[in-house]
């Protein structure tokens, strides 16, 4: 029996999707030396009948408590981010407020809050990124809410980097968590009285809209609609004062704590979206299947190689899900902690992009949703104009 992690009401039986030989995880890559014992699972998607919660009726990841961001530092993310404060900071009249990322990786995000009138702080859980946000000199600690009635600590060694706070940031790491209702209380209850908050998740809609299959990993054990995730902010005490789409595929909220007696009259309402999801990550299945085998049996006529770009969970799901497991010489990646490893469940290996220049390729898919255009520039620049770059920005291969 299996129950909603953000409500507890009872999840139901047969599944919206089914997605087999499914990676893992998406950053438990294997080596040489475990390739071997890898292995796909089969994942399961529910939908909760009385929040709309889509997820997946599994354990989490074993390390859903840490941040990993291999594109924390690209261009396309920092612009945003920086735009993302400028408002939050300029409409809300939030200079000299205390600030606080909870899950903060390396510290990506703060630096660039850094550049703005307010205080910084961030907490994480893995103490390796943060050894490098605090030798970048950012004020991180080891943390993770764990409780609703948790103190942040802070660290002891900075005044004032302990609770209460003014505004919270949480970019792209709900969906990771199994007791998503657990971390906003404790956030909750670690800022002042009207508290803001910026909010950030992958969107259900761009999944269900283009039918990207590709986009469920286990990483991600909950796939929120701008409903469901307004449902679970409310419940948990935030007012959504603005929300909207970016980046194309990435829900934004900016919220603002309930005061006790708005939280009292709250009424949330449940997001039924199960037949327009089940069709359309059937149909993407299918297009994105067909796409793929027309593209190997092109490419098998004219003895042409491929390889993707992009060891990302997406690229991670498309590869194991489809015929290119067996056609791919290898995926790019720029992030060097996943170089020498290979794709889970595919098993396809993991190269950085000077591997190019010795085993070059002819055709380069890129599969990393939202930075296409940037490295289809980088493929251009580095590998020149003969090679043939394709992106997957929908359930479609496009030509770049």
């Amino acid at each position: 029996m299996s129950y909603c992690i953000a409500c507890r009401t009872e999840l139901p039986k047969e599944a919206l999707f089914v997605l087999e030989n499914a990676p893992a995880s998406a950053q438990n890559i294997p080596d040489a030396a475990e390739v071997g014992e890898d292995k796909g699972i089969t994942l399961n998607l529910r939908q909760c009948p009385e929040c709309g919660l889509v997820q997946f009726d599994c354990t989490p990841v074993d390390y859903y408590r840490d941040v990993i961001r291999a594109g924390g530092f690209s261009t396309t993310m920092t612009e945003l981010r920086r735009r993302q404060y400028k408002h939050m900071i300029d409409t809300y009249g939030l200079e000299g407020k205390k600030f606080i990322e909870v899950g903060c990786g390396r510290g990506e995000f703060i630096n660039v809050l850094r550049e703005f009138p307010v205080q910084v702080f961030g907490m994480e859980h893995k103490e390796d990124l943060i050894t490098i946000a605090r030798d970048s000199g950012l004020c991180v600690w080891r943390e993770f809410p764990e409780t609703p009635d948790q103190k942040f600590i802070g660290d002891p060694t900075v005044e004032g980097s302990e609770g209460p706070y003014d505004a919270f940031l949480s970019f792209n790491f709900l969906e990771h968590q199994p007791y998503p209702d657990v971390m906003l209380t404790a956030i909750y209850n670690n800022l002042v009285d009207g508290g803001m908050g910026l909010v950030t998740v992958p969107a259900l809609e761009y999944i269900v809209e283009r039918g990207n299959y590709y986009e469920l990993i286990r990483d991600h054990i909950a796939y929120y609609s701008f409903d469901a995730l307004r449902n679970l902010l409310e419940n948990n005490g935030f007012k959504v004062l603005e929300e909207e789409m970016i980046n194309r595929d990435t829900i934004s909220m900016i919220v603002k704590k309930m005061s006790a007696e708005e939280r009292a009259a709250h009424v949330a309402k449940a997001a039924a979206q199960e037949e327009n999801i089940v069709a359309s990550l059937i149909k993407g299945h299918e297009i994105v299947l067909n796409d793929i085998n027309h593209l190997l049996d092109d490419l098998a006529a004219e003895q042409k190689t491929i390889a993707l770009w992009g060891a990302s969970h997406q690229g991670f799901t498309l590869a194991s899900t489809t015929p290119l497991c067996e056609r791919v010489s290898y995926i790019i990646d720029s992030a060097p902690f996943k170089q020498g490893r290979f794709a889970p469940a595919s098993h396809l290996p993991i190269v950085a992009p000077d591997h190019f220049f010795e085993h070059p390729v002819d055709v380069i898919m890129i599969v990393a949703p939202g930075y296409s255009d940037e490295i289809a520039n980088v493929i251009r620049t580095r590998f020149g104009a003969d090679v043939r770059i394709l992106t997957l920005r929908s359930e479609r291969i496009e030509e770049l």
